[in-house]
């Protein structure tokens, strides 16, 4: 194949690519600006709990980066539960693996009369060691409960976008 075959086979890609009607959340166009002005106008409610709290923590950062809103268009209501199963088992019958998962149910209520106007759940997985010492142990629960709330988080961030976006309330 000629260099001038390839670059015009490459060339023809890139034109199909182009009119495929793909527009990205966060791409050019100006959408990342909209979406993220919308989304910093989402008030978030305490969440009850230990993990609740780092959840809280995690959708502030990623909701509310410049600090809470004035006035808020929205309001973010999340419950958040943890559940801990042991995995692999020696034969003294002591556990040495566990898998913790962090599931959040939220809705966001907005417009004049408060309603709920989009809900979901979402759910991360992780799993950390069990060792002879105590602390190494909470350690790791501690940590595998803060990576799952901040993937918690991010996926929260993201559907939210999605339906703002797709609502068109990102747009003023």
């Amino acid at each position: 194949m000629s260099l001038f075959s390839k670059f015009l086979c490459f060339g023809s890609t890139l034109w199909l690519l182009a009119g495929c009607g793909f527009e990205p959340l966060y791409g050019a166009k100006g959408q990342s600006v909209r979406v993220d002005a919308t989304l910093n106008e989402i008030s978030i409610k305490p969440i009850k709990g230990r993990s609740g709290q780092q959840l809280h923590n995690h959708l502030l950062d990623q909701l509310n980066p410049r600090g809470a809103p004035a006035h808020p268009r929205y309001v973010l209501i999340v419950a958040a539960s943890v559940s801990k199963i042991t995995l692999s088992i020696k034969r003294d019958e002591t556990a040495t693996r566990a898998k913790l998962s962090l599931s959040a149910n939220f809705k966001l209520h907005g417009g004049s009369n408060n309603a709920v106007v989009f809900y979901g759940t979402s759910i991360s997985t992780n799993s950390f060691n069990i060792v002879d010492s105590e602390f190494a142990t909470l350690s790791a629960e501690k940590d595998a409960i803060d990576r799952a709330a901040r993937v918690v988080s991010e996926n929260i961030k993201i559907r939210l976008a999605l339906y703002l976006n797709r609502i068109g309330h990102a747009q003023r």
